[in-house]
């Protein structure tokens, strides 16, 4: 008897988000601050991560600023976070670019969007 065999289906892509105050409903995990952002992609090391969604402005003093060092020392040490793409959203301008010009540097996929 002949067997059919399924077709698995294609894996859930990995979308993360930091932002303090958008839902993200694509993003498949979302962190408010900067420190869980850090944990959030300190979780995702060994994995690829299909989106990498970016607020500067994190509420109060906080700010996406953390998460872009440990980004560019990953890749200083030639361990760059394996992102697809990552999304800068920031209704600052002036963060977006900054966010956009250091990672590009390192030679991460970055895009300027809109959340």
């Amino acid at each position: 008897m002949d067997q059919v065999k399924e077709n698995p289906l294609p894996p859930t892509p990995v979308i993360l988000g930091i932002d303090d105050l958008r839902p993200l409903p694509r993003a498949t995990r979302i962190a408010r601050t900067s420190d869980d952002g850090i944990q959030l992609l300190q979780e995702h090391r060994d994995s690829y991560i299909d989106e990498l969604w970016l607020d500067h402005d994190l509420g109060g003093d906080d700010s996406i600023l953390p998460v872009v060092t440990l980004m560019e020392e990953a890749a200083f040490n030639g361990q760059p976070f394996r992102i697809g793409t990552v999304f800068v959203h920031s209704a600052n301008p002036i963060g977006a670019e900054t966010v956009v010009r250091s990672l590009t540097r390192w030679n991460y996929r970055v895009r300027r969007a809109t959340a």
